[in-house]
């Protein structure tokens, strides 16, 4: 027999006495008593109790945290994101086992005492006296309700957490007197109710139902005798009785809870035995949370809503608020993300460009008219592994894509002829358009004047490329002298102004450089900034800013505002027309054949930057518009002796790449859908060439007004264009034109 050390006994007397004192102490201040500040009993510890009476008498009870479901347009799910994974259900969609299970094992007595079990206390008291230390506790069901609400309340930030759940005399006090406050309001029921709902079962999983969807791939409302005993079992310690680590663990826990639930006469002997003699029977569904789990390759889509959820006001007046409100999550997003449309995007995407690729592709197709974003999709998926990325390819910095974005190329000329239509060039206006020439020696910008200090040139593509040219030979061939001169005539600033009444900015926030390269595409952009600005040509020229939301549900069902799209006048009508009118001729009988759509109209335009960093083809019809670009996603590769998809090039061209990606994502989106026909007015051809032109102003002739009217042919067979940058990486910024002879194929 072991000796009984000197002490013992009264150390263990004084802790039994003291340990009751203070249950008994709180529990009479909590039952109403009229007791002074709770630090006037020798109550506080470290400074860290409130005075009794300066506990609020509300407590604010925080939402919980949900999944939230992304929807397409049809109602498919894209994705369920959350920060907890949690399904909130009522008490009669959870199984009458569980609600058994857990107050047996948890609160044998929840429905007989008040806030505070003092017999629990008691009997604490006395087996805590036994073991020398804390071997039971004494909290209630209530208790513990109000306990996870800390928690719940603290969110992700550890440092909450860590005081949510501190072991402190501070903490029990006031998790005591929000006990009295919520059995008063809610009742025994709905107490329960909640506590299955917070509770955290373990696996990411928040509240019974998750639970039962994660262990069981079954409703709460389907569990069995065993497998409510197993989840009501793992509340206590989710690490240690984790069914999916430690199966044994959970089967010694399951089996207790349904030794007590006889003791209770919760279950009979029989059932109880039925049930510890079963094996587990996990059918566990892994966790999925998140954006990278969303259908048809639509995972950059979903990140995007996110994106707009956190940074647009509609949702919020702060980030904090709106972080918050996202994080808590229980909402139904429904998108703008056509099946039809996102399932070609993916498709063309794969038969065209692999993963594994040394480049990659980025798609984003918008309706014009009402700015909707109707698929995006890019080649190199979100992760974190090879040939993976977290970037959105297809977006701005500000919205989680890269920093620059890409130069465009020749894509940005229609933007240049735009706006000089407005300023009232004549579409038949022509330009001497040498094969090579120097950059103007001074253009007006919307500042001052740039000069042509260095000396620099520009070129075309080929040397055989050699003007006069009209505005649409000059496009179907992307002559880039043309348009160099054209920006000598016109400067710059009516140009940057068209730009940015078509929402075209570059991707990294910054102003567009006052300087003419940029007639030549120098600028870095994103696929669905380009793809936005040309569905105003498609729209009579009225810009629509792009949208990816169309409803939003809160847990409660009600709806939320969403973010709505913001139609402005960018030019005139006869200005798109004329636009259409040159970009379809691009697609019938320029460098962008390869894309042309058959029994539609279409039309669009080739770009290729400096050294085949970066190839574009930007195109639309009347009821759709996209964007394609194909280069190094995370540095420049210099698109020559490449294979991409299989396939090799000796040099990449807007017309041979992104061309048939963009061909084979709009045929299949559009399968099915009306073929309305573009407004056009005539157009002459070069001087060279045929229906009108000559110099200056002279020759050919404007159609009047909108109509069907065939373009004319502009003459000769087109060639290759080279679009001038400036060097440098994709979406760098230039002060200065370079002599790169870039990308107008």
């Amino acid at each position: 027999m072991g000796k009984k050390r000197s002490g013992e006994g009264s150390n263990r007397t004084r802790m039994a006495a003291k340990f009751l004192g203070v249950s008994v102490l709180s529990g009479a201040v909590l039952a109403g008593l009229a007791l002074p500040a709770v630090g006037a009993f020798g109550l506080v510890a470290k400074g860290s109790v409130e005075g009794f009476d300066e506990i609020p008498a509300s407590m604010k009870t925080p939402p919980l945290s949900q999944r939230t479901t992304i929807l397409d347009a049809e109602g498919g799910e894209i994705a369920k994101v959350y920060s907890r994974d949690r399904t909130v259900v009522p008490l009669n969609e959870i199984s009458p086992y569980m609600r058994k299970a857990i107050v047996a094992i948890e609160d044998a007595r929840f429905y007989e005492h008040g806030a505070i079990d003092l017999k629990g206390v008691l009997r604490a008291v006395n087996k805590n006296a036994q073991s020398g230390g804390v071997s039971e506790g004494a909290s209630t069901l209530t208790q513990q309700y109000i306990k996870n609400i800390f928690v719940e309340e603290a969110g992700d930030d550890p440092d909450k957490v860590a005081v949510a759940t501190q072991q402190t005399l501070g903490r029990k006090v006031k998790e005591l007197k929000y006990a009295i406050q919520v059995e008063k309001e809610l009742g025994k029921d709905r107490i329960l109710n909640n506590y299955l709902n917070i509770t955290f079962f373990g696996q990411q999983s928040y509240g019974v139902e998750a639970a039962s969807q994660r262990y069981f791939s079954k409703r709460a409302k389907d569990l069995t005798l065993a497998e409510s005993a197993m989840l009501a079992g793992i509340v206590q310690s989710p690490s240690r009785y984790d069914p999916v680590n430690a199966p044994n663990e959970a089967v010694k826990r399951r089996n207790t809870v349904l030794q007590r639930m006889t003791e209770l006469k919760a279950v009979t002997p029989e059932e109880a035995a039925a049930a510890k003699a079963e094996p587990l029977k996990l059918k566990v569904t892994r966790p999925k949370s998140g954006c990278i789990t969303a259908v048809s390759g639509a995972g950059f889509f979903c990140d995007y809503v996110r994106e707009v959820f956190l940074k647009d006001p509609v949702f919020g007046k702060t980030k904090e608020a709106r972080a918050k409100r996202w994080n808590e999550g229980g909402m139904t997003i429904r998108t703008t993300l056509d099946p039809q449309t996102q399932k070609s995007v993916q498709k063309s995407i794969t038969d065209h460009v692999y993963q594994s690729d040394s480049v990659a592709t980025a798609i984003s197709i918008v309706q014009p008219g009402t700015g909707k974003v109707l698929g995006m999709g890019q080649s190199r998926p979100y992760g974190f592994g090879d040939h993976q990325t977290q970037i959105n390819l297809s977006a701005d910095k500000n919205r989680g894509g890269s920093n620059y974005g890409f130069q465009t190329g020749s894509t940005f000329k229609p933007i240049l002829a735009a706006a000089a239509l407005e300023e009232g060039i004549s579409p038949n206006k022509s330009y001497s358009s040498p094969y090579q020439m120097p950059y103007p020696e001074s253009v007006d910008t919307c500042t001052g004047t740039w000069k042509n200090s260095g000396g620099e040139t520009v070129s075309n593509e080929n040397r055989s490329e050699v003007g006069p040219y009209g505005m649409r030979e000059a496009t179907a061939k992307s002559v880039n002298t043309y348009f160099i001169q054209m920006i000598g005539d016109i400067g710059t600033c009516p140009v940057t102004k068209m730009a940015e009444k078509l929402g075209l900015k570059p991707a990294s926030g910054a102003d567009m450089d006052q300087v003419p390269s940029i007639a030549l595409g120098t600028q870095g952009m994103s696929p669905l900034t380009m793809a936005a600005a040309y569905a105003t040509f498609a729209n009579g020229g009225t810009y629509c800013t792009p949208v990816l939301i169309t409803s939003a549900t809160g847990p409660n069902g009600k709806s939320l505002p969403v973010p709505k799209t913001k139609c402005s006048r960018a030019m005139s009508e006869q200005t798109a027309d004329t636009v259409n009118t040159l970009l379809k001729g691009v697609v019938e009988d320029g460098t962008g054949k390869e894309a042309g759509l058959s029994g539609r109209d279409s039309a669009g335009k080739t770009g290729t930057t400096d050294g085949r960093k970066a190839a574009w083809f930007v195109g639309y019809t009347p009821n759709m518009a996209g964007a394609v670009w194909v280069g190094g996603p995370g540095k420049d590769v210099e698109m020559e002796n490449i294979t991409i998809g299989g396939q090799y090039h000796d040099k990449v061209y807007g017309g041979d790449t992104p061309g048939p990606i963009w061909r084979d994502a709009m045929a299949g989106a559009l399968e099915g859908k009306e073929a309305p026909s573009f407004d056009t007015v005539a157009v002459g051809g070069s001087e060279r060439g045929d229906a009108g032109s000559g110099d200056t102003d002279k020759g050919g002739t404007a159609g009047n007004g909108r109509g069907r009217n065939k373009p004319g042919n502009g003459g000769n067979k087109p060639g290759s264009g080279k679009t001038g940058g400036n060097g440098g990486n994709s979406g760098g910024r230039h002060n200065q034109p370079g002599p790169g002879q870039d990308g107008g194929r």
